[in-house]
């Protein structure tokens, strides 16, 4: 480990030694080198790791810290256990699979050491979704697309509807950890979203736009340890955003009482109202329109039939009749 470095990033893996490689390749590419790294391999297979670690150069080695649990202890687990083996001022998560622009380190850390942002957190970063697919041993790219294009600040309102950054994104100061805690244990999926929530009720985060300087991979199509856990868990995502949102509900609702929560409720009930009202005249609507349109195809097919090639052959035919009578 490098005493005094100022970033400490934590890499969680398990038995995806494809994606580990990519990971170090990239962090030891970053054009910012003052940071220590600490691998956790949550209860994958210590040979792998032990393997990739070893290949890189002395004094790479000499900046990491593997931590090896025999049985998986779960994301945020292995997240708090990386941050807590580590001392820098400076924190991100960078997962196995996901990587970097080389200019990552040295921009966010720029932007937090400026004065102006020295009331904030932390900084997240325009972020790049790269769809994927493993080919045999290789990493293939299939797609790219922006994620939340539309995004150019970070905000608790934003946060509040759904996850709008990803761990890869993310940098931000030790010392947020002293005043609103670690990644919640209990989470087996939606804690970095929890964590977000926790960060903006406590102070900013800035947003660095422009090109993307994060990018996060995924693999609609993997299974198991290759898989990514927004589709293969997509079924807990949707329970535990649902027990967030009741957890700090009861929160709130311990602190201030029912009364706003439950204006708000009504208000939600009549728009929810209003909504089925607009959607049941749309469903009258477009059923009116499916009968006219079924009346104009009947009148179109009628209209062919009158007007078909047969319809036109039969006036020559019954007048060469009318002349052939003649003669």
């Amino acid at each position: 480990m490098t005493a005094g470095a100022r970033i400490t990033i934590v890499t969680r893996t398990k038995n995806r030694p494809i994606f580990l490689a990519r990971a170090l390749d990239d962090i030891f590419a970053q054009t910012s080198q003052d940071f220590e790294l600490v691998v956790v391999n949550d209860g994958g297979d210590p040979a792998d790791v032990e393997r990739l670690t070893s290949q890189r150069s002395d004094a790479e080695q000499a900046r990491i810290t593997t931590l090896h649990h025999s049985e998986s202890v779960g994301m945020e687990a292995a997240s708090n256990a990386g941050i807590k083996a580590g001392s820098g001022e400076f924190v991100v998560i960078h997962d196995d699979d996901d990587f970097w622009a080389p200019t990552f380190l040295e921009r966010t850390v720029a932007y937090l050491d400026d004065p102006a942002h020295a009331a904030q957190a932390g900084v997240m970063v325009r972020t790049e979704i790269v769809i994927e697919e493993l080919v045999e041993d290789r990493i293939e790219p299939v797609r790219r697309e922006i994620f939340w294009a539309d995004m150019r600040q970070i905000t608790l309102a934003d946060m509040l509807r759904i996850n709008r950054a990803v761990p890869i994104s993310f940098l931000y100061r030790r010392s947020l950890h002293d005043a609103v805690g670690y990644y919640n244990e209990d989470l087996p999926v939606v804690g970095d979203w929890e964590f977000h929530l926790r960060v903006l009720s406590h102070s900013r985060v800035g947003f660095l736009d422009g090109e993307p300087l994060a990018f996060w991979s995924q693999r609609p199509e993997s299974e198991g340890h290759d898989g990514n856990s927004i589709f293969a868990k997509a079924a807990e995502h949707a329970h535990y955003d649902a027990l967030v949102r009741d957890e700090h509900l009861r929160d709130g609702v311990a602190q201030g009482g029912l009364g706003t929560v439950l204006y708000l409720s009504r208000i939600l009930a009549e728009q929810e109202e209003l909504i089925r009202a607009q959607q049941r005249r749309l469903d009258e609507s477009a059923a009116k329109l499916d009968h006219v349109l079924e009346r104009l195809d009947a009148l179109n097919q009628t209209l062919i039939s009158r007007t078909s090639v047969g319809e036109f052959l039969k006036k020559p035919l019954l007048l060469a009749k009318k002349l052939g009578g003649r003669g």
